[in-house]
């Protein structure tokens, strides 16, 4: 999930087994790339939080770790009240946080290093505020306690309005202080549409009976798809659970072990800087769910033996965001729009993991072939890592891959996701008693009491976008936009035909154009959260299965983080390669160019549904190799090499693209095609090398 690097893990320096020139006892990686440059606090949903020192820090670490146990006794004992009366304390616990942990950015509102006046008086509103639906006195002819609260719901109460109204301030304040402006700006639009919506000319199709501000404030305040809606109940539920077990896999040292065993492994072979860096991103990611943070802790490690093999920076930082990114992809942590989708369809999270498998590996396929293709090409030469042995590293750190197994093993035996995530904590943390150096630092109470409290910190940016995406989700329940939304997509594609199969390829294209934009702006949990709502309903309209629908939506708001000009693992990447971030960001979705068809395979053809594990085995096992197939030919297209055989021309890249897409398409006139074409491109590379020689 998130991986901050606060103040507060700063005094934690992370567990030391790592393989390398300090230890010296098994690989030998160069000390310069065993830490992060000073600088480089970036993730997919977060701006660097405050460095915090005395009774400050004392404060957030305090309420982090209140709210870290009272996710964990929900888990166990849930609240009576119910699960919104759950949200409700939660977010009074998260929310005031925030602005401690988090700078204003406006300079005549910072006075030092710490929060100020002003940011501790915001902390003390939020805190009354988001309490306010469960105080028990009365306030005016407000209050009461929470089942008055809710008798009220339709019919606010004006201090229920007040309240309301500065808990939405206050959300969408937090949103800009971890994200910037731009989801905070959209919420705004949001609420302008729900209010000016019974101004605009009602023979529009977006047009609806208007809302007047006490209902907006009703809406976002006492219902289930306001601020206490689906998405915040994923962070609350399921966000902040992952980011313990995250913390406590940084504090046991995993996370460092699962990048040198990709060093160890291949550390001989002429693309193995490559694929150590494919490695290091695939096993990262299956903890981290953040695309920016795997890429800039991989890119640490690997970036010393991309320059020694000689890779040039926009190269190397390329494919490390494109590794970073299949973070977000990679079971059994995929990133929080994944538990969402599991929360929209009512399925179990395992479900989701199962749709996700295929695509992951397909997506790492692609990236694998472009760094062997780019080892010819660019004549990348060996680099001699170390001496050590994989094997050995595997015997003496290799537990660490326990906790990984106990998630997927317990979800499959239908142990829930969040007890699945809990006992996979407890077991990471036992298991780091098995080296020294972990069991001294695990003695003090201080340490355990910080590592907690690290995990929720992590996801306090999630909060703030989830709890605003509240916002969007509302406003789109209250006035219809997504269906009507969704009848304006439908609608410009039978513009072009009456044919469904063009109306569904121009409405894909359309939808596909439009989450790639969205992506632009805001983070990837709001992006599928937004394009649910608006994109969704025009897919499900077109007979498109559920799960085909949200998985797409789901990848189209992941591949925002590849996309230029803001494609946020490429800027981070980018930065520690010392490369230029727009070629980076070029370079970045060249790697990830089968990422970007491949979802469309989902809802284009009927067979493509396979390629989520829906449908018999057989149909299954030739949809993946085939695709596997059309993802190599897409990578002789854009790295103009054909593997085994050479220097791949213009023509022999043209033939290659037109079999990718063929293949991907997975019809079987479109597979012959393919085939063909692909025999053709092989076939003239061949001519082509025998001409040469």
């Amino acid at each position: 999930m998130s991986d901050t690097r606060d103040a507060h893990l700063e005094a934690e320096p992370p567990a030391d087994h790592q393989v390398g020139a300090a230890d010296a006892r098994l690989t030998g990686p160069d000390p310069e790339h065993r830490a992060l440059p000073d600088k480089i606090e970036v993730d997919d949903e977060e701006r660097p939080a405050r460095v915090l020192h005395g009774w400050a820090e004392g404060v957030v670490a305090t309420a982090a770790f209140a709210v870290a146990l009272l996710v964990l006794w929900q888990v166990f004992r849930p609240l009576a009240q119910g699960s919104q009366y759950y949200l409700v304390i939660f977010l009074a616990g998260t929310l005031p946080v925030v602005f401690l942990a988090y700078r204003s950015g406006l300079r005549w509102l910072e006075r030092g290093a710490g929060p100020g006046p002003i940011d501790w008086l915001l902390a003390l509103v939020a805190l009354v505020v988001c309490l306010y639906p469960v105080l028990p006195m009365g306030i005016g002819s407000g209050g009461g306690g929470y089942d008055a609260f809710l008798d009220r719901q339709g019919l606010f109460d004006p201090v229920d309005i007040a309240m309301g109204t500065v808990l939405l301030v206050l959300v969408l304040e937090a949103c800009r202080r971890t994200t910037g402006w731009v989801l905070p700006a959209v919420c705004l639009v949001f609420i302008a549409y729900g209010y000016y919506g019974g101004y605009l000319p009602q023979q529009w199709t977006v047009a609806h009976a208007g809302l007047d501000f006490g209902q907006i404030v009703d809406a976002l305040y006492n219902s289930g798809s306001g601020f206490y809606g689906t998405p915040l109940d994923v962070a609350a539920s399921y966000i902040v659970l992952f980011t313990l077990y995250g913390a406590v896999l940084e504090f046991s040292g995993a996370a460092q072990f699962f990048v040198d065993l990709s060093v160890t492994a291949f550390r001989r072979s002429r693309g193995a800087a490559g694929r150590t860096t494919v490695a290091s991103g695939f096993l990262l990611g299956t903890v981290s769910g953040s695309g920016t943070a795997t890429a800039v802790t991989v890119g640490a490690v690997t970036w010393p033996i991309l320059r020694r093999a000689g890779y040039p920076p926009e190269q190397a930082a390329g494919v490390l965001a494109a590794a970073g990114v299949g973070a977000i992809l990679s079971p059994p942590t995929l990133g929080v729009a994944a538990f969402i989708v599991a929360e929209y369809l009512d399925v179990s999270y395992v479900t989701v993991l199962g749709w996700a498998m295929i695509p992951t590996l397909l997506y790492y396929l692609g990236i694998l072939l472009a760094v062997e293709i780019d080892a010819r090409r660019l004549g990348t030469g060996q680099v001699e890592i170390g001496v050590g042995s994989v094997w050995r590293l595997l015997a003496r750190f290799g537990y660490h891959f326990l906790s990984l197994i106990a998630i997927v093993v317990l979800l499959l035996i239908g142990v829930s996701a969040a007890k699945a995530v809990i006992y996979a904590t407890a077991l990471a943390f036992v298991l780091a008693f098995l080296d020294p150096r972990i069991r001294a630092r695990a003695r003090s109470p201080r340490r355990i009491f910080h590592m907690l409290g690290s995990g929720v910190r992590s996801a306090l940016p999630v909060v703030a976008v989830c709890t605003s995406a509240g916002v969007i989700t509302a406003i789109a329940t209250k006035t219809g936009l997504g269906a009507q939304l969704a009848s304006v997509l439908v609608s410009a594609g039978k513009a072009v035909s009456d044919n469904h199969t063009v109306v569904l390829a121009c409405t894909v294209v359309l939808a596909a154009i439009a989450l790639a934009l969205l992506g632009l702006a805001v983070p990837v949990t709001a992006s599928f959260i937004i394009g649910w709502a608006i994109i969704g309903p025009a897919l499900l309209a077109l007979d498109v299965s559920a799960p085909a629908a949200a998985m797409f939506v789901f990848y189209y708001s992941v591949l925002s983080e590849v996309t230029p000009p803001t494609a946020l693992a490429a800027v981070g990447a980018a930065a520690i390669t010392g490369a230029r971030a727009v070629p980076t960001m070029w370079q970045a979705l060249k790697y990830a160019l089968p990422a970007f068809l491949v979802p469309i395979v989902f809802v284009l053809s009927g067979p493509g549904e396979y390629l989520l594990g829906h449908g018999p085995v057989l149909g299954v096992l030739w949809t993946t190799i085939v695709a596997g197939i059309g993802v190599a030919a897409l990578a002789v297209a854009t790295g103009g090499w054909m593997l085994g055989i050479g220097s791949a021309g213009i023509a022999a890249r043209l033939l290659a693209a037109v079999a990718g897409l063929a293949l991907l398409y997975l019809e079987p006139g479109a597979l012959v095609v393919g085939l063909v074409a692909l025999t053709a491109a092989v076939g003239v590379t061949l001519l082509s090398r025998r001409r040469t020689t």
